[in-house]
């Protein structure tokens, strides 16, 4: 399948539809994450946090795809923050992976308690400058938090990945990241967690176009510019989340949608919520 493109700041590529792996563990999910590359997603999507980069490394090898034409997505943990941390966390990462670099390589959230946000970024820019990392970037950061990052190093993370959905569509820190070139990257973009497929609005227009709820969702996002990483282990929906090309929403689909908002305040706030 030919999958979207958008880029980074620098003018690389990266496709707008990745896999993410959150939950594919062990050997069943070595085969899920091979099902996807075979299918012909090239992002992949895990986390230090996951437990499964020893997974994601094995699906890679499992699939017969090149690893250089995948971008692998890790995420540095809570716990690993700080100036050696992190660099001790990336190097797990690779050596969970079995790879000798990463292609983009995210603080996974702020953890503002810890007061380490800035010497972990200072780090990420390291191993960007060592070739460890392609892509140094972001998660759950709010535009504040993302301030304070360019402030201390004159640097902007070149993706910040978000809670967005229809039922999320984050306009203001996605407008914020756009006048940074910072590229806007969607996790849980089916929307899942707020009810998204069940609502009216979405149903009516996947039904008007004989798609799935999903692939509304999928196409909305992409249609913006924003890269997603959608998940499943399902074959047929892998190929069904990846083959949105006969999916194409009109005007009246989007202000559909749009009533489907249920505000900035629902996403969950990186201020208050940390992980470790």
């Amino acid at each position: 399948m030919t999958t979207p493109t958008t880029t980074f700041a620098d003018g690389s590529s990266i496709p707008l539809i990745g896999f993410g792996t959150g939950g594919s563990q062990g050997p069943a999910g070595a085969d899920v994450i091979a099902s996807a590359l075979r299918t012909g997603y090239r992002l992949l999507d895990t986390a230090a946090q996951y437990g499964n980069e020893a997974a994601v490394g094995e699906g890679l090898r499992r699939s017969g795809v090149d690893p250089a034409e995948v971008l692998v997505t890790t995420k540095v943990a809570g716990g690993d923050h700080g100036r050696r941390a992190a660099r001790t966390g990336i190097l797990e990462s690779l050596r969970r992976l079995g790879l000798p670099s990463v292609g983009i390589a995210l603080i996974h959230w702020p953890n503002p308690s810890r007061g380490l946000a800035i010497d972990t970024w200072r780090t990420l820019l390291e191993l960007r400058e060592e070739g460890l990392v392609a892509h140094a970037g972001v998660s759950n950061f709010r535009p504040e938090q993302l301030q304070e990052l360019h402030d201390a190093t004159g640097q902007w993370p070149e993706i910040n990945q978000i809670q967005l959905s229809p039922a999320l569509p984050r306009q203001e820190p996605d407008a914020f990241h756009r006048e940074r070139g910072i590229l806007t990257q969607a996790w849980g973009p089916l929307g899942t967690r707020d009810g998204l497929p069940e609502q009216f609005a979405i149903r009516t227009v996947a039904a008007k176009h004989g798609a799935t709820v999903a692939q509304v969702a999928l196409r909305w996002a992409v249609d913006r510019g924003i890269v997603v990483i959608p998940k499943s282990s399902h074959p047929d929906r892998q190929r069904q989340n990846l083959g949105l090309s006969a999916v194409r929403l009109d005007e009246e689909d989007r202000t559909l949608l749009a009533s489907l908002d249920r505000g900035e305040d629902k996403a969950w706030d990186s201020r208050e919520h940390e992980e470790w």
